[in-house]
């Protein structure tokens, strides 16, 4: 029993490491083959399109003058050939550049432009040759002629990138190109990384008469205060029925009065915006970048008030912690098909935020008051909720759709005004 158990252990060593000796096998060969690959790699990337072209061409008229002893068709297989050896001159060589690419700003408003500077430097020791540098910008293209270049000299190339719509833009990474003129080969050298210029949405400012929203879910401005809450806000004397744990001993021995702490409600500092991203909610791409200004605005004002904010999307949640962040995140933001509807939206913000004190609700102008009223009935208990309508094309309008005040907003310009007016 002891032999044949010991004899039939070994036997399956061999299947078993099988795989693994092949896959270590393979992985050397990988290895060993990498730099052959990598070179084999490197000189089909400089042969264009064209080159192919004009490769495939050679290659055929060869053939064919070879098989049906052409001398014309010889002729120009060996043009062509000829092309391809001469265009491989202009690929030749190395260059050592020291390239910088910088931005005067990161971040932009949508219509402004932003400005930038590249500045090529030789550093090697010897003069280098004209040469082309590209940079990409998004999905376009900027070009400019490069000099020749004695040692240690430089040549700056500034640039302006025009904003016309909301998102990032990658800008780089800036290119040194050689090849021919025919474009038969094309060398391509990576001399940066690519920077991201963020185009932030357009904001307003809203001032306190109209932010009054965010201290009060009765959409005023209040000091109502209760001991028994967790934020402290001033001392007050003792009265009959007051927490004599919130009796503040140090203050009593000075002044030989009774104070107690006194704290403020903090339910009633948490903004919750809930932004829809489903096409089908907006008429036009204009209704859903007004809505995205709509909620940046409302989710600056309240942390410029030291306020807490959460936007929410079908994609996700984006926290308040900072202005820049904020717009940042909004700037990435674009239509969802398969987003689900404000809704669905509302009620996962009131399971993300359930004490929010101020919820938030923006749209476009396809949405039914039914669909509206919907909506709202997932806003949480005791929190203040109103609705933006983002329409461009109709007028300004405040209703009161049950619990839920909804005001229309045609441009970005009237949003304070319209704030002033939801707790009326």
């Amino acid at each position: 029993m002891t032999a044949i158990t010991s004899g039939a252990a070994p036997a399956s060593k061999p299947a078993a490491s099988e795989p693994s000796a092949l896959r270590a096998a393979l992985t050397r060969a990988l290895e060993v083959t990498a730099p052959a690959r990598t070179a084999v790699g490197n000189v089909l990337r400089v042969v264009s399109p064209f080159g192919w072209l004009v490769l495939a061409l050679a290659l055929t008229l060869g053939f064919l003058g070879r098989h049906y002893r052409w001398l014309e068709v010889w002729v120009l297989a060996l043009a062509a050939m000829a092309l391809l050896l001469v265009a491989a001159v202009f690929i030749l060589g190395r260059s050592a550049y020291a390239v910088t690419i910088d931005l005067a700003q990161r971040r932009v408003v949508v219509g402004e432009r932003a400005v930038g500077r590249i500045d090529v430097a030789n550093a090697s020791p010897r003069p280098l040759l004209p040469a082309r540098i590209e940079l990409p910008v998004g999905a376009g293209l900027a070009a400019f002629r490069l000099p020749r270049l004695t040692p240690q000299a430089s040549h700056e190339e500034l640039f302006t990138i025009p904003t016309s719509r909301r998102g990032v833009i990658v800008v780089g990474p800036v290119l040194s190109v050689r090849g021919d003129a025919l474009n038969l080969l094309r060398r391509e050298v990576r001399w940066t990384d690519p920077v991201d210029l963020f185009v932030h949405p357009r904001t307003v400012n809203l001032d306190g008469a109209s932010s009054g929203f965010l201290k009060d879910i009765e959409g005023l401005p209040t000091r109502d205060l209760s001991s028994s809450d967790v934020s402290f806000h001033a001392l007050r004397e003792y009265v009959p029925g007051d927490d004599r744990r919130s009796i503040h001993w140090k203050t009593t021995a000075r002044t030989g009065r009774l104070m107690v702490r006194q704290y403020e409600e903090t339910r009633r500092s948490h903004l919750v915006v809930a932004l829809s991203t489903h096409p089908g909610d907006y008429a036009e791409e204009a209704e859903f970048e007004l809505a995205i200004s709509a909620a940046g605005s409302l989710a600056l004002q309240a942390i410029r008030e030291e306020k807490q904010v959460t936007v929410i999307t079908p994609g996700g949640v984006i926290p308040g912690i900072s202005g820049q962040r904020l717009l940042d995140e909004l700037s990435t933001i674009e239509l969802d098909p398969l987003g689900t509807d404000l809704s669905e939206l509302t009620r996962s913000a009131a399971n993300e935020v359930p004490g929010a004190s101020s919820v938030a609700l923006i749209a476009g102008s396809v949405l039914t008051p039914t669909a509206w009223r919907g909506s709202a009935n997932h806003i949480p208990l005791g929190a203040l909720g109103f609705a933006v309508c983002c329409a461009p094309e109709q007028e300004v309008s405040r209703r009161s759709l049950g619990d839920l005040v909804l005001v229309g907003l045609p441009t970005l310009a009237d949003l304070p005004r319209m704030m002033r007016r939801v707790g009326a």
